[in-house]
């Protein structure tokens, strides 16, 4: 499981927005096979408002969930290159680097 939590950059709500509209409505397919093809079975994303501006919080889980982010900067498939510009422009990060500072560190995970 991975979990992110992954600043918006001032003045790209609307970019975010579209990436979202855009991974669910006409290229949903697209998105689908691509969580197929990195081993991702669940795929989670909320839209979190902080002191200091937007941020996405995303559930990553499946098997790829370690290492999918720097494998889709190496990847030649046209969805794959689509999906990191996209996050490159609203995040503004270099996803074939790891996150900056640490990961978050799981407290406690209760399940019924």
């Amino acid at each position: 499981m991975g979990l992110i939590v992954s600043p918006i950059v001032e003045g790209k709500l609307a970019a975010w927005e579209e990436l979202v509209e855009g991974i669910t409505g006409p290229r949903k397919e697209e998105f689908a096979d691509f969580n197929r093809r990195y081993s991702l079975t669940r795929h989670a994303v909320w839209l979190a408002k902080l002191p200091q501006g937007w941020a996405a919080v995303v559930l990553i889980e499946g098997p790829g969930a370690g290492d999918f982010l720097p494998r889709i900067t190496k990847s030649t498939h046209d969805f794959d290159r689509w999906l990191s510009s996209r996050l490159a422009e609203v995040h503004g990060i270099d996803v074939s680097m790891p996150p900056p500072g640490s990961p978050p560190e799981l407290k406690f995970d209760v399940r019924l």
